[in-house]
């Protein structure tokens, strides 16, 4: 059976990219695999790794491309073209250094905001027009780049659990109602976690 919808968590691949902020977008979609059982097997026609299971009554297809952070749209438009799905039928899940750690923001279409994944989503698809889940993790004062493939501080690390999982709920419900539904729980409520950018 092929999936209904495709959920990618962005991210670089290999063990010294684990724990990174950059990454935040496939640590949430890890643990949303976990939640519900879903096993992440290497998909080489997807150019990632694939889990295919059902989630809120839907059959959905989790992805973690194996490209690098710039050709993420490579595997995305990949797994689009295989499983038959449009990009309406797409979440992408990311880090954004624009938001603080704690807050989050869900739009159907968008720029990039000078995200090298979503600029190669959006190149390899053609279009703006699918939806994001950005992740906040705050603006160091240092170089950006070595910033957002830094690992997250010791006070940081305090708060991701509870981030993570409004993340996740925040897609379980995107799956099962629909876009609107998600924006509300999303956008409404976006509580401060008590970690300064950057700390």
């Amino acid at each position: 059976m092929k999936a209904a919808l495709l959920i990618v968590g962005l991210g670089n691949p290999g063990s010294e990219y684990e724990g990174t902020r950059h990454n935040f977008g496939s640590l949430v979609v890890t643990r949303l695999a976990e939640k519900h059982g879903l096993s992440f097997q290497s998909k080489r026609k997807w150019r990632g790794r694939g889990a295919v299971g059902e989630i809120e009554s839907e059959q959905v297809l989790l992805l973690q491309p194996a490209t690098f952070m710039n050709e993420s749209g490579l595997s995305v438009a990949a797994a689009l073209r295989e499983e038959e799905l449009t990009p309406s039928e797409l979440l992408v899940v990311v880090d954004d250094v624009e938001l603080p750690l704690g807050k989050l923001r869900m739009r159907t279409e968008g720029a990039s905001g000078g995200h090298n994944g979503l600029k190669s989503v959006e190149a390899y698809l053609g279009t703006r027009e699918y939806v994001r889940l950005r992740l906040g993790v705050g603006r160091g004062g240092e170089d950006l780049a070595e910033y957002v493939l830094g690992r997250f501080s010791s006070e940081e690390q305090k708060a991701l659990p509870e981030v993570v999982e409004k993340a996740v709920r925040a897609i379980e419900i995107w799956i099962e109602q629909g876009n609107n539904s998600a924006m509300r729980f999303v956008n409404a409520s976006n509580p401060s976690t008590g970690v300064k950018d950057g700390a």
